[in-house]
């Protein structure tokens, strides 16, 4: 297995380049993420405070 500097330069700019598009769908991913939780607390937070205290049992 006689590799070239050149070779183990190409494999090594390659294994980077994976890594940086891994992280990078990460960052979006969780970006996305945080945006959907910031909507789901507004939504939550508009919501009618008493609602759901009295429950009526008779029937």
């Amino acid at each position: 297995m006689d590799m070239s500097i050149a070779a183990l330069s190409v494999d090594m700019h390659l294994a980077q380049t994976q890594q940086n598009f891994g992280v990078a769908v990460l960052k979006m991913a969780m970006s996305d993420s945080a945006e959907q939780m910031e909507e789901v607390l507004q939504e939550i937070g508009s919501l009618d405070p008493n609602l759901g205290n009295n429950i009526d049992i008779t029937a």
